[in-house]
């Protein structure tokens, strides 16, 4: 298996795929985009990532990627539509971790 395999399998044994408009399971892909997972798996995910492949994710930019979440609070309250922050969100997808670990370190900032 390859390391771009591994990723993809270690990703999608961490997080549930999504549900297709006839409720069926799609299992994540390299190009899934990874905004929608759960929290709590996501986060799982990436610790078990950064052993695995032992690349470093501290010095990830993670609000090109979930900028709601990196929002002033007032701003999101009185100022800003989510619509318009999520606009400028960067795709995250498995594909940019396979190849980072390729690469040996995060490739995307």
């Amino acid at each position: 298996m390859s390391i771009v395999d591994d990723v993809l399998f270690m990703f999608r044994d961490e997080i549930p795929g999504y549900l297709d408009k006839d409720w069926k399971e799609v299992p994540l892909e390299l190009d899934s985009d990874l905004f929608g997972s759960p929290g709590d798996d996501f986060h799982d995910a990436l610790n078990r990532y950064e052993k695995e492949f032992n690349v470093d994710l501290s010095g990830v930019n993670w609000s090109r990627y979930f900028p709601w979440q990196h929002t002033p609070l007032l701003d999101r309250w009185f100022k800003l539509k989510r619509e318009e922050v999520e606009a400028t969100r960067i795709p995250l997808t498995v594909r940019m971790f396979a190849e980072s670990a390729k690469a040996g370190k995060w490739l995307y900032d």
